[in-house]
């Protein structure tokens, strides 16, 4: 019989529970596997089908050899009986946070009842508040600890939803507020500038049919307000003035950002001289994408992925597609396979025909082994966050059309504030401005300035994460706290 390796009951065991999304659990497992290395022993809570999804794409392989680091599941409403990795079900975030919202709090209690080692703290996505997190720690008498996966400009956006609503400005009476001149509306937010109602995420408007969103965003900035510790991926020069607004309203703030840079910085991984981005992924990741890159010039190819979440009509790709195509510039385009209202996109022939020229079409690949190839020159992003701050972390400046959530609070940043990006309108999408944004990136005098700022942020998120930065001290005084907490 195979023999388990036995686990320090005397090391401190932390229990995270991202929100069943790509971006939310690839940051949370970075978080898990530096603090794994710093001596915490860690337990990561997925779904069953996220699970699944993950051991069969490979992002388990790490765990090789690697003691006092589990992953557990709790049901999540989907079933399968398939093997095979292309037959899995990807179920829509909605849906599964219906079933979470009703069904994850026993499941995760009795899970936890089960485990080998005593449990020192939850580190919480600040949003599967909603699966009553909060309530589970109290249950089990230990501290919970909120990760926001995103920037702080991100969550302030999230939080206006709480502000304004005391403000009595949302949610809107009727549809008819919702006009270019009032989304221009500025927003006073302490530690920002410029920010207008249409740069927060469209929820917040509570119209419909997005009503009740707005509900589920007060209520998630009302459990922010009694947390304790909070943890934000971000790094303190990048947003300087916010973060001191913050550490002013919250009583522990830490910021550990760029995850996959303080994970470069670990010993093993820096003599090798290779970042390890592999082991985060629900969907098989294509090397076919990085080996097309191989034979094309430094800073020739603009790399195109509107995330995990994001979808396009059938209009709106076909415009994507020429707009590239006419641009004349190389071009690695991921498009998922349910990426058109859910269904696998079918290109016009015509347009086929004309991306074998300049093009490559994957399903998904390795992004950041992408956005840290030579022959990257630019970004075409939804500006999630998990975007954003690899292509900083990689210098590569952005082209930005957001679709929801945090995406245009980043978006308004990027363009701005730290000036590496250009905005495409997500609501009125032409491959004219497709193709004139592409090029302005890619050859203009704009593009060479953003593309130079870019630059100057990734040396300031090197700083941050080197020994002694401080994103780096950030996460030893993380580790800190949780140590004293198991001595408690």
């Amino acid at each position: 019989m195979e023999q388990v390796p036995k686990v320090d009951q005397k090391k401190p065991h932390v229990v995270f529970i991202p929100l069943p999304a790509q971006s939310h659990i690839k940051c949370m497992l970075k978080l898990a596997r530096l603090l794994h290395h710093k001596g915490i022993h860690v337990t990561f809570i997925n779904t069953e089908s996220n699970q699944n999804r993950l051991v069969a794409s490979g992002g388990t392989r790490w765990l090789d050899d690697l003691p006092g680091f589990q992953f557990k599941t709790v049901p999540d409403g989907v079933t399968s009986t398939s093997t095979s990795h292309d037959k899995l079900p990807i179920p829509t975030i909605e849906r599964v946070s219906q079933y979470l919202a009703v069904n994850f709090l026993d499941s995760f209690l009795d899970l936890v009842s089960r485990l080998d080692t005593p449990v020192t703290c939850l580190v919480s996505d600040g949003f599967m508040t909603f699966a009553k997190t909060p309530y589970a720690a109290q249950k089990l008498r230990v501290p919970i600890i909120l990760f926001w996966t995103f920037a702080a400009c991100g969550f302030t956006g999230f939080y206006q939803a709480k502000v304004l609503m005391q403000k009595g400005l949302v949610p809107l009476k009727d549809e008819s507020y919702v006009t270019n001149e009032y989304l221009d509306t500025l927003v006073d937010i302490p530690g920002m500038k410029g920010i207008r109602l249409r740069d927060l995420p469209e929820h917040i408007l509570g119209v419909k049919p997005k009503a009740n969103a707005l509900s589920f965003m007060v209520e998630t900035a009302m459990q922010a307000d009694k947390a304790t510790h909070m943890i934000f991926h971000t790094f303190d020069a990048l947003e300087a003035v916010l973060i001191k607004e913050l550490k002013s309203m919250f009583p522990k703030i830490y910021t550990v950002g760029p995850l996959q840079l303080l994970l470069n910085q670990i010993a093993e991984n820096k003599s090798k001289n290779i970042p390890n981005f592999s082991g985060y992924s629900l969907w098989k990741e294509e090397p076919e994408c990085v080996h097309w890159l191989e034979s094309k010039e430094a800073k020739s190819v603009v790399y195109v992925n509107f995330g995990s979440l994001a979808m396009l009509s059938l209009q709106d790709l076909v415009e994507f597609g020429w707009g590239l195509v006419n641009s004349n510039h190389y071009f690695l385009w991921i498009i998922r396979e349910d990426f058109i209202d859910g269904t696998p996109a079918v290109l016009p022939r015509e347009l086929e025909e004309a991306i074998k020229s300049r093009g490559f079409v994957g399903n998904w690949c390795s992004q950041e082994h992408v956005l840290n190839h030579p022959s990257v020159g630019g970004f075409l992003t939804h500006g999630g966050w998990g975007s954003v701050i690899e292509s900083l972390s990689a210098g590569v400046p952005m082209i930005c059309c957001p679709f929801s959530g945090d995406q245009r609070m980043n978006c308004a940043q990027m363009c701005r504030e730290w000036g590496v990006g250009m905005e495409i309108r997500r609501d009125d999408v032409k491959r004219d401005e497709v193709e004139k944004v592409v090029t302005e990136l890619m050859e203009g005098l704009e593009g060479a300035r953003i593309r130079k700022k870019a630059i100057e942020w990734k040396k300031m998120a090197e700083v941050a994460t080197r020994c002694n930065g401080l994103s780096a001290l950030s996460i030893d005084e993380l580790v800190d706290e949780i140590c004293m907490l198991s001595r408690n």
